[in-house]
């Protein structure tokens, strides 16, 4: 087992939450409810980048930033309508999901 972190992002709806990190590249890879209609507690997975989207309200506050090293940023850029910006490190976005959590996406220029 590798060692790893995840974020966990409070969401509200989860299927709106998944259709939008699909957006960007990422595929849903569980959903769990201890029963039906109560919190979604969902995995979203882009090669070895994971998130948790979870819908119980204390496990985490909305409005999270979270930076995500991906490859290609111009064409989430693109393809979110938003324009990358150079950084010392990186060439950049930030973008807020449905939610509002804020997604910091960057592709290492070095």
């Amino acid at each position: 087992m590798e060692e790893e972190a995840i974020p966990v992002l409070r969401v509200e709806d989860a299927a709106a939450a998944v259709a939008w990190y699909e957006r960007i590249g990422f595929a849903k890879q569980w959903e769990h409810r201890f029963d039906p209609g109560l919190p979604a507690f969902v995995e979203v997975a882009r090669g070895g980048v994971r998130l948790y989207l979870s819908e119980h309200t204390g496990d985490a506050r909305p409005g999270t930033l979270v930076y995500l090293r991906l490859h290609d940023v111009e064409a989430i850029a693109r393809d979110l309508g938003v324009h990358a910006e150079d950084t010392p490190w990186a060439r950049e976005i930030e973008v807020r999901d449905p939610d509002g959590n804020r997604l910091r996406i960057g592709t290492p220029t070095k």
